[in-house]
């Protein structure tokens, strides 16, 4: 059944006019027989869709990476990168007890992060 699948991909993506750079390289024999056999999907994918894999990827590492703070939800303070107002902050005694307490914000649209006393 593997191999039905393998053959079933490799002329998908040989049709696919969406990619019309891999059938140009297969002809021209810049893609040999013997890699077109071995190559996977994301190697035989047109340029574009390489760039949409990429950047959901990147979105999905950075979605991953954002903060999930226990903070209280307000919209008191504007993100400096988005200009949204959707924000989250935590404050916390960072110095003496005498100094005010330090207020860290969080976006909770871009994921970027500020402090202030």
């Amino acid at each position: 059944m593997k191999y039905k699948n393998r053959v079933r991909s490799r002329i998908s993506n040989l049709k696919d006019a969406k990619n019309p750079d891999l059938r140009r390289n297969v002809l021209c024999g810049t893609i040999t027989p013997q890699q077109i056999a071995v190559m996977t999907s994301e190697e035989m994918a047109s340029d574009e869709l390489k760039e949409i894999r990429k950047a959901m990827t990147k979105e999905a590492i950075r979605e991953h990476q954002m903060a999930r703070t226990g903070g209280t939800q307000t919209d008191l303070f504007t993100c400096g990168r988005c200009r949204k107002k959707s924000c989250t902050y935590t404050q916390v005694q960072t110095r003496s007890s005498d100094e005010p307490m330090t207020t860290f914000v969080v976006c909770n649209e871009c994921g970027n992060r500020w402090k202030f006393c």
